[in-house]
């Protein structure tokens, strides 16, 4: 064997991961919604493989938390609470506000201008009300603030949070006025980089994040929720 190949192989993510990525899929979809029981006969036909790495897999989301599993019933979908969001979202708005302060600090001339296409994007999808789209360039940009603070513990937690809260995902930008309101938080968290206002920054990330809190209670009440109360 070839170094080279050596190194291919090496790198080819396991059976069980490839299980985990592809459950993970399906419950962020919502196709194995918050609540449900995982039948691992059913899951090994439909992921073409046998137990062992299959529980491998399972292992690994309830590690994530987007499993529970019960002794002697097996494993379910995780459910988030509105207790479970209360206590999440100011924890992420601490991390997400310290990631836009050091990135603040970091970003060099082509970081903003980078940032400047990015968010020249996410102005042009909000004023086409491409609510997809949007949401798409609202990922880049929280990513790219990530990236720039360039802390891996700040990137590994702020992921590890973002997983649960994905489990109760809502189309929050379809509460009225959320889309602008949106776009005006991204924008002062720009605005407060562009100046190089590390402390604003961190501030306007903070109060970004919170609001989403906010709609999600706004979705709470008024509509439909995949939030256990």
């Amino acid at each position: 064997m070839t170094p080279a190949l050596a190194v291919v192989r090496s790198q080819a993510p396991s059976l069980h991961e490839e299980a985990a990525e592809r459950l993970r899929e399906q419950i962020f979809a919502g196709a194995l919604p918050p609540g449900s029981f995982l039948d691992e006969v059913a899951l090994c036909e439909r992921l073409a493989i046998s137990r062992t790495p299959l529980r491998e897999a399972l292992k690994v989301l309830v590690a994530e938390g987007l499993l529970r599993h019960e002794p002697r019933r097996g494993c379910f979908v995780a459910e988030v609470t509105e207790r479970d969001l209360d206590e999440i979202f100011p924890v992420i708005a601490l991390l997400e506000g310290r990631a836009a302060h050091e990135a603040t600090d970091r970003a060099g001339s082509a970081d903003i201008a980078a940032l400047q296409v990015l968010h020249q994007r996410l102005c042009e999808h909000a004023e086409a009300g491409r609510i997809n789209d949007y949401y798409d360039a609202n990922y880049a940009i929280h990513e790219a603030f990530i990236t720039l603070a360039d802390n891996r513990w700040l990137a590994q937690v702020i992921g590890d949070l973002r997983r649960i809260l994905r489990l109760a995902r809502h189309q929050t930008l379809h509460v009225p006025g959320r889309l602008q309101q949106s776009l005006s938080e991204h924008l002062a968290v720009f605005a407060a980089l562009q100046c190089r206002d590390a402390a604003a920054a961190e501030q306007a990330m903070r109060d970004h994040v919170l609001a989403q809190r906010d709609a999600l209670r706004d979705i709470a009440r008024n509509h439909h929720s995949r939030i256990a109360p």
